[in-house]
């Protein structure tokens, strides 16, 4: 009697032998996040931050300010007050001249003022005979046209002694004493020592001069 042969495909199903399957890679812990890096123009996170539940440092002695006791506050000193043009003295400069050369003097003294720096607009003449050939060339069209030059200030103006109360104060101020007599000229020169804030010259007769202004001009 023949015995029964079994056919593979009566078999059971193959297992997979336990040592043959790939063990599965363990899932990470999620940890701390690393500190990020500060963008440019932005502050970076304190170093304090990083440490969990670290405390704060303490600040340095140099930045504790020392607790002072109170009490009154001492006032602050004044400050002295600036000197006003008005109330500084001028330098008189006198050049000797006469009647009929005062003129031409003080024509030389705004030539070498303005050689040497000198604005225009600051510089007043002022003539105690006949008038300078300018003023008496820009009063031909009027009074109002003639001051309002003056008003501009913008160049040298060529004025009568007698009008210095009219006149307003520039830096430097020639006096040309040209004529007048002499209580014209002791009525104008003092009043045009305070228009003349830094200098005064004086064109004429030294002794006429220093008899009005003193011997110490």
């Amino acid at each position: 009697m023949e015995e029964p042969q079994i056919h593979e495909s009566a078999q059971g199903p193959r297992v997979t032998p336990a040592a043959s399957r790939t063990a599965q890679t363990p899932r990470p812990v999620p940890g701390p996040r690393p500190v990020a890096v500060p963008r440019p123009g932005r502050p970076g996170p304190s170093p304090a931050a990083g440490r969990a539940g670290g405390a704060p440092r303490p600040a340095p002695p140099a930045q504790r300010a020392p607790q002072a006791a109170p009490g009154p506050v001492p006032a602050a000193p004044a400050a002295p007050a600036a000197p006003s043009v008005s109330a500084a003295v001028p330098q008189i400069q006198l050049i000797p001249a006469s009647l009929e050369g005062a003129l031409d003097a003080a024509e030389e003294a705004v030539d070498l003022l303005l050689d040497t720096g000198r604005a225009p607009g600051d510089i007043l003449v002022l003539t105690t005979g006949d008038p300078h050939p300018w003023a008496a060339h820009e009063l031909s069209f009027g009074e109002a046209a003639y001051w309002a030059l003056h008003d501009a200030g913008d160049d040298v103006f060529y004025a009568d002694a007698a009008q210095v109360q009219r006149a307003a104060g520039r830096p430097v101020v020639v006096f040309a004493v040209n004529g007048g007599g002499v209580d014209t000229v002791a009525g104008s020169l003092p009043v045009a020592l305070t228009r003349a804030g830094a200098l005064l010259i004086v064109c004429g007769d030294p002794q006429q001069i220093n008899s009005v202004l003193g011997a110490g001009v």
